[in-house]
């Protein structure tokens, strides 16, 4: 049974998202729950694991509202982790100290390929669909909450790599080599991250962002058969509206400033930009065809506050009047910022933004 939700008190994110008029520019940041924050790291701890923090619907939703807590931001985002679909396929996700994660069972096998199954979300992963539950229940309609997805290929990189590399040797060699395999891989996880997200959304999650962390390693050519249609076929069969409101997608490809059109065409809502575009520009290529989302280098935060006050302003210029635009960062926020130049950029985008929406 359905617990009745709060209406939006806050909607700017997703008005922005559908480039409705706002009054200011709402911000948010990806990784917003994370490291850089005390409080997260004393709840790391008590849960033992990062995977016992992100199995843990009551950790997790302790540490989404974490950043709601000490800034003022339009988002939250739910706490979980990309890998959670090739964890659920049995691939065994562990996390070894100082490397990231890694997979005991990378996909190296012709057999263990075709044996690929699209995990159930409401079995295999139902510690993520109850901490969208739980998240929902405790924002009581303070801020959208937005669920995720790693893209396709990114996730194909982490599973037949078996971790995190440098220069994807592995997979671009079944790219070349094997292209079936590594396509039906990438079918698998169009299928899995396709119900993955409906069932965030069914759960609660009022926008969902795919991570495209990997796409912009490809080749031009590469990244349109390996990546983008693959995103294109997730999106065609999202869910577009829950509890009466459009339910909408954004789509980021670091690395992807060279295909922003071709993303942009893809039925996606806004597209994610990380620092190596200038976002003006950027808007001039897709017109009003998409929002944009970004676009800060995140190492601006470790400048004194007068640098990270100027270079809001720059992004905030560079857009320009109207709506359509979420401030972010062009990447995850590292594990090393001081909390309190993150409160400098948010309030920094709220202040100086308004002149743009009057």
């Amino acid at each position: 049974m359905k617990l009745p939700r709060s209406p939006l008190k806050n909607d700017t994110f997703l008005r922005a998202l559908q480039r409705l008029p706002t009054d200011y520019t709402p911000v948010w940041i990806m990784r917003q729950a994370g490291r850089y924050l005390p409080e997260y790291n004393q709840t790391r701890r008590r849960a033992g694991s990062f995977l016992g923090l992100a199995k843990n619907p009551d950790f997790a939703t302790e540490v989404t509202l974490q950043p709601l807590e000490r800034f003022n931001l339009d988002a939250a985002i739910l706490f979980s982790d990309i890998l959670t679909i090739p964890d659920a396929m049995g691939l065994g996700l562990y996390f070894a100290d100082g490397e990231g994660p890694k997979f005991e069972r990378p996909l190296r096998d012709e057999k263990a390929i075709a044996k690929l199954t699209v995990p159930e979300p409401e079995e295999d992963l139902r510690y993520v669909m109850d901490a969208v539950r739980q998240i929902r229940q405790a924002l009581d309609g303070r801020v959208p909450l937005i669920g995720f997805s790693g893209s396709p290929y990114t996730l194909a990189c982490y599973m037949v790599e078996g971790g995190a590399s440098t220069d994807f040797r592995t997979i671009k060699t079944m790219l070349w080599e094997r292209p079936d395999l590594l396509h039906h891989i990438l079918a698998i996880n169009a299928q899995a991250v396709t119900q993955y997200l409906n069932a965030q959304i069914a759960a609660g999650a009022q926008a969902v962002m795919i991570f495209d962390t990997w796409g912009g390693s490809l080749s031009a050519e590469a990244y349109q058969r390996f990546s983008l249609d693959y995103l294109r076929r997730i999106v065609s069969q999202l869910t577009r509206e829950n509890e009466g409101r459009t339910v909408p997608v954004i789509v980021f490809t670091k690395g992807g400033g060279l295909w922003l059109e071709d993303i942009a065409d893809i039925g996606c809502d806004a597209v994610g930009l990380d620092w190596t575009i200038d976002i003006g520009v950027a808007r001039n290529r897709v017109g009003s065809k998409v929002a944009l989302q970004g676009n800060v280098d995140p190492m601006c935060l470790f400048a004194p506050p007068e640098v990270i006050q100027s270079q809001v302003a720059q992004v905030l210029s560079s857009y320009g009047k109207g709506s359509g635009h979420v401030f972010n960062l062009g990447h995850g926020i590292s594990q090393f910022t001081d909390p309190d130049r993150v409160r400098v950029l948010v309030d920094a985008v709220h202040q100086l933004s308004l002149p743009y929406h009057r």
